[in-house]
């Protein structure tokens, strides 16, 4: 299995064939050494078969080919399974710690030379254009980025393979060493021989679902491993790049690009996310920032022997002592030498940081009472080291720790709250009921709500009572409000400000929110009659129809002077989520896309109109299918206009493991997020308009409207569709996965309005359709083209000066490209129905067709994906090695639907069906 090599010839990419040529051989003696030189033949059998058809089908080869697979007794298919599926985990390594060469390896040749994308070409840029300092602290103020880790569950892999992968690694990494001896060498590859046999006598498979507090201690391991070093880099980076162009001026750069989570808040359909259960993820949050604030002192102490004989310390940083040693009398000698100051500051710095996580503290002072008096003590330290010119010291340990207390607070990140809108008006009806304010609230009429709604706003008096008994699910909705006033009293006000809501639809939804925030002191008026807001609703905007009510939605909530007068805690700034997966699942990729760009647009021009920045929060998923794509291309596809008062952008499932666990991805991912925010925040400074832009999208318009009709022909009004789907994937199977405490359907309900849209793209991505990220595209653009030459001229025009557009093509020849209808053909023989199977299938063959066909003539391309070979040939090369799972899943899945129709269980055949998942996962790189 050593022959996965990338087409690019290059000494560097040598490299790359050599750590998975070496992995590989040590999977085959693993192999060996496991199930003997039968498994391995067996594999290596299965693998040039699967060449050979790639390269030519040959109908004697795919019988032969499928005869072999549907033949293997169940012991050996299992451990077939598990080869191709850890194979892939290998090369997946491999291919990201060539990354992190590649980058290495450019910052090492390239001299004078910047990368292009780097923070320092965009630096540099702005001074070649004379852009002032003036300018430049202008943009940086006004730009924000926030990444926000979601629980959703796609993240296929165990933490305890991932912990196996970052070993791996790292001694793979080692092989680079020129220094190792042969001795060393031989010893590493031991080591590595013994890492690959524990991840085959590792379980792939959770034998249960995670709890959520188990998707807080994951999402928290990459803060820990990485985050909290890796983000200071990037503004040490920026700050290095300003000094270079701008020396003249002094530097601190805010505090624009942060992480925030929705694990432990995120309760949409998923009732396992209590009020008790979001308090425990901030005690969680707390200590993790307590734990990394306190490591970082103790490493700075070992630095600190700087002695007050012979360096002159602050009288500044003595008088903090003497502060210090009368507050914390319980520590008499806090450190050994009376002569070296700073280790005694750092003593006590220390204590009051591990104090902080008790704010029942009887003496205050002996603690920080908030992570503003850290940044004042740190900042002590920092002048007076540089006061006898220790800078370096300086620099490596407190300026960056400043700015981790700046970032993290002692929150760790910030915690968004979701709920579903239904959830609120059942809460708020049963509460009406019970004073008599109306006996059936969800009957009225938006018009009639939101009066009802202001008036209550308006009314000092509360609405609830302790004598009062609640139903258990309102109960849980106001312990949710009470939940966050004691959490923002406790951990401060930065670990909770937005609270999302599902499925907005009108304007009510985000008044009851703000009804809930009132009766327990969220929003209130002070003495003086301001109005304090410090938890703010946030509507989610998810579907078609939704998008297009939007602007109307919040044009009329900016209208109610109770809600206006909110805005003035944030600084006159309101948060709006708009959903790429559930409008993808609405609508199809093409339109989805699009009406997310006209709500954008629509949406700013009601901000400007009622004077309220608007700060969107874009719910991407890491698929084609739910919008995803690598973070500076998802910033530079927004409308420049659109992002003056900040972007979110979620960062889902296994999207976090590729991006966030090894930190040289991490930091080159977030710096060229850095360089896509500071190039779009320029952009909409200086505008450039391009006049031919009003008449793309008049032509946008028409073939998005084209691309719905073609889409929901099939998936709305087709009756035989929805059986298609559910049988020629692993749709069923895979919600036996474990892979999320959230259930996969907003209700226990085969309805496919109330099918998630994870699972949806997943077993699409499965069956190697990749069906939401492509279909329907085809039969839009075409609308337009007609076999025009001259249209065809204008659609070719539009990729070539339309970024909007170029990106859409680009993201449809990615999903072609890895859809295979060939294997996907395979998986429409589980339709029991084989009319049905034939003609549905005909139907998507036709479409791909027509997409890819078009494709290539706008980018006239003579293969898709020509503009990306080295990506090209990546899926080239893997799919030979996905088929075989490809095949057996298809084959298991009958066998193990036959049983089921017969009521009866094999626990081995579903074992085997779940590998092939897990497999499949690791050969696309792709879940949900």
């Amino acid at each position: 299995m050593s022959e996965f090599i990338l087409a690019n010839k290059s000494s560097n990419n040598n490299l790359l064939r050599r750590d998975i040529r070496f992995l590989a051989n040590i999977l085959g003696e693993v192999l060996v050494h496991q199930g003997g030189d039968v498994l391995l033949n067996t594999v290596e059998k299965i693998r040039e078969m699967s060449k050979s058809m790639r390269a030519s089908f040959d109908s004697e080869i795919y019988k032969e080919y499928t005869e072999t697979i549907h033949g293997l007794n169940p012991e050996i298919r299992h451990q077939v399974i598990r080869a191709f599926a850890i194979y892939f985990q290998l090369v997946n390594i491999a291919e990201q710690n060539h990354r992190i060469r590649r980058k290495r390896d450019y910052d090492r040749t390239a001299g004078e030379t910047i990368q292009p994308g780097s923070i320092e070409s965009i630096i540099k840029e702005l001074r070649l254009k004379d852009i002032t300092p003036e300018e430049i602290k202008e943009i940086l103020e006004g730009i924000s980025l926030e990444l926000v880790m979601t629980a959703h569950p796609t993240e296929a892999t165990r933490k305890a393979v991932l912990d196996i992968h970052h070993r791996i690694a790292d001694q793979v990494m080692e092989l680079d060493n020129p220094m190792l001896t042969y001795r060393e060498r031989e010893q590493l590859r031991a080591r590595l021989h013994g890492e690959v046999l524990a991840l085959w006598q590792t379980d792939e498979l959770r034998d249960r679902k995670p709890t959520v507090i188990d998707e807080v201690r994951n999402g928290l391991y990459y803060f820990d491993e990485t985050l909290f070093d890796v983000l200071p880099e990037v503004y040490g980076e920026v700050e290095r790049c300003l000094d270079k162009y701008y020396p003249d001026q002094s530097w601190h750069v805010p505090s624009f690009l942060r992480f925030g989570s929705w694990i432990g808040g995120d309760r949409d359909g998923n009732p396992s996310v209590t009020a008790d259960v979001t308090y425990e993820t901030l005690g969680m949050h707390r200590e993790l920032a307590i734990k990394k604030y306190s490591e970082v002192l103790r490493e700075a102490m070992g630095y600190m022997s700087f002695s007050s004989g012979i360096v002159q310390v602050s009288e500044e940083l003595l008088a903090s002592i003497q502060a210090d040693r009368e507050a914390i009398q319980e520590l008499e000698d806090p450190w050994r030498n009376e002569k070296e100051p700073y280790r005694i500051k750092l003593t006590y710095m220390l204590e009051k940081v591990q104090n902080s996580v008790d704010p029942e503290l009887d003496n205050p002072k002996a603690r920080y009472n908030s992570p503003e008096e850290l940044v004042a003590d740190l900042q002590i330290v920092d002048r007076s080291l540089r006061s006898h010119y220790a800078d370096q010291v300086s620099d490596r340990f407190i300026k960056k720790l400043i700015r981790q207390v700046e970032l993290f607070g002692f929150h760790m990140s910030t915690l968004d709250i979701r709920q579903h809108s239904k959830e609120h008006e059942n809460a708020m009806a049963e509460i009406f009921r019970t004073i008599g304010l109306t006996e059936s609230y969800g009957d009225l009429s938006e018009a009639e709500k939101i009066q009802l709604l202001n008036d209550v706003l308006n009314d000092p008096r509360p609405i609830t009572s302790p004598y009062f008994q609640y139903t258990d699910s309102t109960m849980e909705c106001l312990n949710v409000y009470r939940t966050v006033q004691a959490a923002q009293k406790e951990f401060g006000q930065g670990c909770i400000r937005s609270y999302l809501i599902s499925m907005t639809q009108g304007t009510s939804d985000l008044l009851e929110v703000l009804v809930f925030c009132k009766e327990v002191g969220l929003y209130r008026k002070d003495k003086d009659g301001n109005v304090i807001c410090t938890l703010q609703p946030v509507p989610l905007f998810e579907t078609i129809d939704d998008l297009h009510d939007a602007p109307e939605i919040m044009g009329r909530l900016f209208s109610i002077p109770a809600y206006k007068v909110s805005l003035e805690s944030t600084a006159g700034l309101q948060e709006i989520m708009l959903g790429y997966s559930d409008s993808n699942k609405d609508g199809g990729v093409l339109t989805a896309n699009w009406e997310l760009r006209k709500a954008l647009k629509k949406l700013t021009e009601v901000g400007r109109e009622h004077q309220v920045k608007l700060k969107f929060f874009h719910g991407r998923g890491g698929a084609l299918g739910r919008g995803g794509m690598p973070l500076n291309r998802s910033i530079l596809a927004q409308p420049p206009e659109t992002i003056g008062g900040g972007i979110k952008i979620t960062e889902q499932g296994e999207v976090l493991s590729q991006r966030y666990s090894m930190k040289g991805i991490a930091y080159r991912s977030l710096e060229q997020a850095t360089w896509a925010l500071i190039t779009a925040a320029v952009m909409s400074k200086h505008p450039t308009s391009d006049i031919q832009e009003h008449k793309y999208e008049t032509i946008m318009a028409s073939i998005s409207e084209k691309a719905l009709d073609k889409y929901q022909d099939l998936v709305f009004r087709d009756p035989d569709f929805l059986a298609f789907f559910k049988e020629s994937t692993p749709l069923p199977e895979i919600g036996e996965l474990n892979i999320g405490s959230r259930p996969s359907k907003r209700k226990n309900s085969d309805r496919f309005e109330d099918l998630r849209a994870i699972p949806w793209v997943f077993a699409w991505t499965q069956s190697r359709y990749l069906f939401p990220a492509w279909y329907a595209a085809g039969s839009g653009l075409y609308s337009f083209y007609q076999g025009k030459a001259e249209n065809m001229k204008m659609l070719q025009k539009m990729y070539a000066k339309w970024s909007f557009f170029r990106t859409a093509i680009d993201s449809l020849q990615m999903a072609l490209a890895k859809a295979d209808l060939t294997i996907a053909r395979e998986y429409g023989t589980m339709v029991q129905d084989s009319e049905v199977a034939d003609r549905v299938f005909q139907l998507i063959k036709n479409e791909y067709q027509l997409t890819s066909d078009l494709i290539l003539k706008i980018t006239g391309q003579q293969d898709i994906l020509d503009n990306v070979p080295i990506l090209q040939e990546s899926i080239r090369l893997r799919n030979p090695y996905v088929d075989p799972l490809s095949y057996m899943q298809v084959q298991l899945l009958k066998e193990l639907r036959s049983l089921r129709s017969q009521n009866q269980e094999d626990e081995g055949l579903l074992r085997e069906v779940l590998l092939t998942i897990n497999g499949i996962a690791a050969g696309l790189r792709n879940t949900g």
